[in-house]
């Protein structure tokens, strides 16, 4: 058979390379072959589907399903996206993203959000060579297509099914049992990042099913309408209040720093300090210029509130180290451009993001203290007080 007639060109040699290094690496994907590399799998391809939602690319509704035999189903309810033609949106066509990992290019801007954990990623390219098998199915208008792979490589070109009703894109995959050590997925692990993923997406839908418990199957559905004020409220609850807190929350675009902040905070009974940071749907462990202008923001309001009301000024010498007690809050950034320090992008670098966050916490905790006068004679005298003990 000659090579013309197999299909091999340049373009399907390169291909073929990047197939076989992905799964003779497959840790330099998805982070390792165990559970974390299977979670990053499940994470990277509802990644994708997510961002074609924050883009406009798609519905509103993403549902994830653990199937008995092993597979993991990723459907959502936007309007289809092409095997072939690029999408309308632009970009390259659902063919093309399973088959090669430069047709996914690496995501960047404020409307992208990542899922997945991982700073490499491969999109549906890498899920679909790093499983054993991968069904794509296609609703859009009226009709249905499908496409079978094995491995990576194509079983036949897409072929249409009949009529269906309503749109939308489904793939469906089975982790290979030859890459991973276990192939089967903790739903408390994706439960819970899909929730945080929620919570940081505003009006975002996205369900979790698992149907391989003997029992019957389980399952949660997480929307929240408040965003990052549900999250703090929710963070709150976890410490065992009862009643739902008063948060304080705002949204503000700057285009000094290209980019948008959500910010959401309260004071409760608890003595511990819980600060949540989070850049274009990351978490940021070890926080940066955006938890670093939270702070000033605050220690700014507190020490205005103090000097307002004729307050001994020198008691708030301390309060930056003091204010935290019982605060719990959650600081999201949204950039075009982040910048990290290090390679594990957990602590962001941008220094204007810093001075355009502690502006705006610093105008709108102003604000709530006006506002709610019982409540932040009680915030800062608990601050002021703590101060004068130490």
């Amino acid at each position: 058979m000659s090579a013309e007639r197999a299909g091999y060109g340049a373009v399907r040699i390169e291909e073929l390379e990047g197939w076989e290094g992905i799964r003779k690496r497959p840790g330099m994907w998805v982070g390792s072959t165990g559970e974390r590399g299977l979670h990053e799998l499940v994470f990277q391809v509802v990644g994708r589907v997510v961002n074609d939602v924050l883009a406009g690319r798609g519905g509103d509704c993403i549902d994830v399903t653990l199937t008995r035999d092993g597979g993991v189903r990723v459907a959502d309810n936007g309007p289809g996206c092409s095997f072939t033609a690029p999408r309308d949106a632009g970009g390259p066509g659902l063919e093309a993203l399973l088959t090669s990992v430069c047709a996914e290019a690496e995501p960047c801007g404020r409307h992208i959000a990542y899922v997945s954990h991982s700073c490499f990623g491969g999109g549906l390219f890498v899920a679909n060579v790093l499983s054993s098998r991968l069904t794509a199915e296609v609703r859009c208008e009226g009709s249905r297509r499908v496409q079978e792979y094995a491995r990576g490589v194509a079983a036949a070109p897409p072929a249409a099914l009949g009529p269906t009703a309503g749109s939308g894109t489904t793939i469906v995959f089975w982790p290979d049992t030859e890459i991973f050590g276990t192939t089967r997925c903790s739903f408390s692990v994706l439960a819970e990042r899909f929730r945080q993923v929620a919570f940081l997406n505003r009006g975002l839908g996205l369900s979790l099913t698992d149907e391989r418990p003997a029992g019957g199957a389980r399952a949660v559905s997480f929307r929240f309408p408040d965003g990052v004020r549900d999250f703090v409220a929710a963070l709150d609850a976890e410490t065992g209040a009862v009643l739902r807190p008063d948060v304080m929350g705002f949204e503000r675009e700057d285009p000094r720093m290209a980019g948008t902040m959500e910010v959401a905070l309260l004071w409760s009974g608890s003595g511990q300090e819980r600060i949540r940071s989070f850049v274009n749907s990351r978490a940021t462990r070890e926080g940066g210029a955006h938890v670093d202008g939270f702070r000033d923001g605050v220690v700014a309001a507190v020490t205005a509130y103090v000097r307002e009301r004729g307050l001994p000024a020198a008691d708030t010498d301390g309060c930056a180290d003091r204010m935290g007690e019982g605060l719990t809050a959650v600081v999201s950034v949204k950039l075009d451009r982040p910048e990290y320090l290090g390679a594990t992008h957990e602590l962001l670098g941008n220094t204007d993001v810093r001075d355009c966050v502690g502006e705006a916490v610093r105008e709108h905790l102003g604000n709530w203290f006006e506002e709610q006068p019982s409540q932040a004679a009680q915030v800062v005298d608990r601050i002021l007080r703590n101060t004068r003990q130490d």
